[in-house]
């Protein structure tokens, strides 16, 4: 073979090792950012966290989340009489199959000490409530907003 066709396909080869090694980052990228619906604030230039916690106000267990996005489910409520597993298997209470953001067994809500509380249970996009994501389990309030893959649920 001549010189030059082997110069020639030793770059070829080169740019698909600098391609691959791009698509690879690019990948790694995608999962361990914030989906772009966490980062925007809850109510139009309202701060996150806009409804301030009062240590002295004791929460009580929520009876219902209600469906803030997607769109075409707004308004929908799913009554928390006992545990709420949410994910994308069918074995989950609240199975949202059509969100490709959530993970299998994405997170559960449920009521301890007479509070409810969720916890993400190890999701690749993470739970977020009020715009922060979680890593134990939360006490949520009333009007608190819980985002798992691109849902959004309001507690009531």
């Amino acid at each position: 073979m001549p010189v030059a066709l082997l110069s020639l396909l030793k770059l070829c080869l080169l740019a698909l090792v600098y391609l691959f090694f791009l698509r690879v980052l690019w990948a790694v990228w995608s999962e361990v950012r914030a989906p772009a619906s966490a980062a925007m604030p809850i109510a139009p230039g309202a701060p996150v966290n806009a409804r301030p916690k009062d240590p002295t106000v004791r929460p009580v267990a929520a009876s219902r989340l209600v469906f803030a996005s997607p769109v075409e489910r707004a308004g929908e409520a799913v009554d928390l009489f006992d545990e709420v597993t949410i994910g994308r298997a069918a074995a989950c209470k609240l199975s949202l199959p059509a969100d490709t953001f959530l993970s299998q067994l994405h997170a559960r809500v449920f009521e301890q000490d007479g509070v409810t509380q969720v916890e993400d249970l190890g999701s690749t996009n993470g739970t977020w409530i009020n715009g922060e994501r979680i890593t134990d389990p939360v006490t949520v309030q009333n009007g608190d907003r819980v985002q798992v893959g691109s849902t959004v649920l309001e507690v009531a």
